[in-house]
């Protein structure tokens, strides 16, 4: 979302106060943000801490037991504790840097070498530009001599290197040095402190995937690596307490590491201004990898060491034709406490759809296991999560969910590679698990990736065309226009009538004009409403006088997802690739609905969060709000999100839908993708969360989906969202669209043609011209109802029942807002 700064120069980790220590903190916190709930600044702590993942270990080098450290690198100050734009830009009360959280956790840090990096950064502080999308991707490192280095080296036992990236919204990162690259300078900061120290950790402070492929060229030198994420306020605390012990190491890989960017599968259709096609078609990430280059990947999918060692004894106690059930022990048989990630990844035939060589298909996360100490956990896989998309009629089952007859592989593990295989089940006969209709397919042209075989059977990439959208969209949405219920005008009845049981909301809605359906299929003008709390991101619903005068309450909507986007400071949580990489549910969950409840305090209805889009290429600049590079997944830990925000009484906003993978142009670019892509991969997170969760509200994206922007998709919303997946929620734009006619209807523009998709809300509301935001004039809703082909009452209706649900949904905390300050 484009926004202007609603904080002060404080709101980033730069400019805030650095804390030094745990007795600090509670000063800080009286004199900035009283209300932050200690609770939850722990659970973050420990969610930053477990989503840490550990890379190498060489010679057990980690924990740093009784360990003199020496510390380099800029960012052991200067730490990154989340992304840029309006999923991290919260004013945050405080930020732990790197070298306190050290302290903090008992670790001994070589002083002399601390005490020039402090004083040097003091003196080059870091160059912040106010610029939206301008902000920098790393800062410019201190110049290191062997000689500091070697004096380092007498002092300390162990050097560890830190390195910090930035990404953010409406930039991508860049091939080059000093963003997906190290710099010259990181190179021979690296190359001076590997030459002083036998033993070197190198911490990596970043939200997205950069190249490591520079990690081999020191061998053993290097003896552990640990992808840090970035996890908000706590963050570097959190880094510390792993890189110390205190909290072991059991992160897991939401990404696979490809040895080099152009081993990614997208690189050759990832940046372009106009159109994306997506041509890997359902091989994204280790699907890809794990069935056409396996050697080209540095550390999988799934892939996280830990402090101690497990045993897995996975057993079949269930397999039918309707699922197959695992019952796998885990047994400590290390000499240190910890927790481990159980997989379970399934092979389908793959005998008319070409299918990756395997697929997550359940996963769980152990409690804390002390050595010896065991725990029995059962996974279910019902087969018909497993059924694949036929958009192309090649099983005789065109648009329909399928599952072929053959051999079905199920392999158990702690990473997609090291996973072996426990079962096969065999299906005698094709089965159609759902038929749908053919929705959101493509109308250009274009190859997509298949599974070819050599002359040894082994997979190789082969081409095909994606099958071309053939719907008469027309006649669809024709054939399903809601009926109108008489406009009766306004006969007396509130929307607490309908709440009270004593009006029902058909009768409710009957009462509105035209003109109080198209205000309510808005939000209020725009960013920072006087009817909202301070610095929020828009309101919907009670948007006029006469609305508000029949009850409807305005609803205040806030940035997320790594905290709430105010005026008043508030927490700064781990970053979306942080949450998922600790495989927890349940921790995300705790986590969540503590968010919740400061939701509460701040004033905010709807936290604008998940970010749940997939991390189709790496140097996505979003790809730290986000989860992973698998549905299930970024699907999952959408609904932990969802469920924990939903069960404080506030509502969760799930966002972007759909196919927003890459910032460059993004309010314009064309995302070309095959049919079965779309739901296999880039909705099926979405599908997961919706089912699982049932958010209260969802977010389009800015992008085009096949040539169709997602905020007037009808295909997307209406036919897939609602239609397939029953939903019944309120659906927004984006923060402001793009300015269109609809193709069969001409008497449809800009709004009408949005509330015809059953996009509900324009937000933040007003008319976005070259000066900003204008007050409300566009009035494009009412005349198209009265134009011949224009939009019906009936669907105006549609849209304010979705709108009202949400409303009456957050009635009571909004009430006890109201009741609150008028006390």
């Amino acid at each position: 979302m484009p926004t202007t700064p609603v904080t002060e120069s404080g709101d980033r980790s730069h400019g805030v106060t650095a804390v030094e220590s745990v007795a600090q903190l509670s000063t800080v916190l009286e004199d900035t943000d009283p209300t932050l709930d200690p609770a939850l600044g722990r659970v973050a702590r420990q969610a930053a801490a477990e989503g840490v993942v550990l890379l190498r270990n060489e010679g057990r080098i980690l924990p740093l037991t009784g360990a003199t450290v020496a510390v380099f690198g800029r960012v052991q100050l200067d730490w990154f504790a989340v992304g840029y734009g309006s999923g991290g830009d919260v004013k945050v009360p405080y930020v732990w840097n790197l070298v306190a959280g050290l302290r903090d956790a008992g670790v001994i840090v070589d002083d002399e070498l601390a005490e020039l990096y402090r004083r040097w950064c003091t003196e080059h502080p870091p160059e912040l530009t106010g610029t939206w999308g301008q902000w920098p991707h790393h800062f410019p490192e201190m110049p290191l001599s062997a000689e500091v280095a070697g004096a380092a080296a007498s002092r300390a036992d162990v050097a560890v290197v830190v390195i910090g990236r930035a990404a953010g919204e409406a930039r991508d990162s860049l091939r080059e040095p000093g963003s997906f690259e190290l710099t010259g300078a990181e190179r021979t900061m690296l190359d001076t402190v590997t030459a002083a120290f036998l033993r070197t950790v190198v911490v990596l402070d970043a939200g997205n995937v950069m190249d490591l492929s520079w990690i081999a060229d020191y061998g053993d030198r290097i003896a552990g690596v640990l992808y840090a994420w970035q996890g908000g306020m706590e963050g570097a605390r959190a880094v510390a307490a792993v890189l110390a012990g205190e909290v072991p190491a059991s992160g897991k890989l939401t990404d696979t590491i490809a040895w080099s960017y152009d081993d990614y599968p997208s690189s050759a259709n990832f940046g372009g201004r106009d159109v994306n096609v997506y041509a890997e078609d359902v091989f994204v990430g280790y699907r890809y990898f794990e069935t056409f280059a396996p050697d080209r990947v540095q550390f999988p999918f799934g892939f996280g060491l830990g402090y101690t060692d497990f045993e897995i004894d996975p057993r079949v106690v269930q397999a039918d034709d309707v699922a197959i059930e695992f019952s796998i022990g885990v047994r400590n048989v290390g000499a240190a406490p910890g927790k481990e990630t159980l997989q379970v990844y399934a092979t389908a035939p793959g005998v008319a759809l070409s299918q990756p060589a395997r697929v997550l298909a359940a996963f769980h996360k152990t409690q804390m296991l002390a050595p010896g100490e065991s725990e029995r956990v059962v996974l279910r896989v019902t087969f018909d999560e497993l059924a694949s998309y036929d958009d192309a009629g090649t099983t005789g089952h065109r648009h329909a969910w399928v599952l072929e007859a053959g051999d079905y592989l199920f392999h158990v593990g702690t990473d997609v590679r090291s996973a072996a295989t426990v079962a096969t089940v065999t299906r005698d006969a094709l089965r159609v698990v759902r038929q749908v209709s053919e929705a959101a397919a493509p109308v250009q042209d274009f190859s997509r990736m298949r599974v070819d075989r050599d002359d040894q059977g082994r997979a190789r990439v082969g081409w095909e065309p994606a099958p071309r959208a053939t719907v008469d969209r027309k006649r669809r949405i024709e054939s399903e226009l809601p009926a109108a219920a008489t406009v009766t005008g306004d006969v007396g009845i509130r929307l607490d009538d309908v709440d009270d049981g004593t009006a029902t909301l058909d009768a409710f809605v009957a009462q509105l004009d035209v003109t109080e359906l198209a205000d309510l299929a808005r939000g209020d003008v725009t960013m920072h409403s006087p009817l909202g709390a301070a610095g929020n991101a828009g309101v919907l619903g009670g948007v006029t006088a006469s609305l508000r005068e029949k009850g409807i309450r305005p609803v205040t909507t806030t940035d997320g997802p790594s905290g709430i986007r105010l005026s008043a400071y508030a927490s700064l949580l781990p970053s979306g690739i942080a949450l998922a990489s600790t495989w927890n549910l349940p921790l995300v969950t705790e986590l969540t609905a503590l968010h919740g409840q400061e939701m509460i305090r701040k004033g905010s209805d709807v936290l604008l969060s998940p970010g749940m889009n997939i991390h189709r290429d790496p140097l996505c600049g979003r790809n730290f709000e986000y989860f992973s590079e698998d549905p299930l997944v970024t699907g999952r830990t959408a609904a932990a999100v969802v469920r924990g925000v939903q069960s404080q009484g506030v509502a969760a906003c799930p966002k972007h839908f759909a196919a927003n993978n890459q910032e460059t142009n993004r309010t314009r670019n064309d995302s070309r993708v095959s049919e079965r892509a779309l739901r296999e991969i880039y909705l099926r997170g979405f599908e997961i969360c919706v089912r699982e969760a049932r958010p209260l509200a969802l977010m389009t994206s800015y992008n085009q989906v096949n040539g169709v922007w997602a905020h007037y998709h009808h295909d997307l919303v209406t036919v897939i969202l609602r239609g397939e997946w029953g939903y019944e929620g309120c659906v927004v734009t984006d923060w402001w669209m793009e300015d269109a006619v609809d193709p069969d209807f001409p008497a449809l523009a800009n709004n009408a043609y949005r509330v015809r998709a059953q996009v509900d809300v324009l937000m933040p509301g007003g008319v976005k011209t070259e000066d900003g935001p204008q007050a409300y004039a566009d009035d494009t809703i009412v005349r198209s109802v009265t134009a011949p082909g224009g939009l019906t009452v009936g669907e105006l209706q549609r849209g304010a029942r979705n709108v009202l649900g949400l409303v009456r949904a957050l009635r009571p905390v909004i009430d006890a807002r109201h009741h609150e300050r008028a006390g």
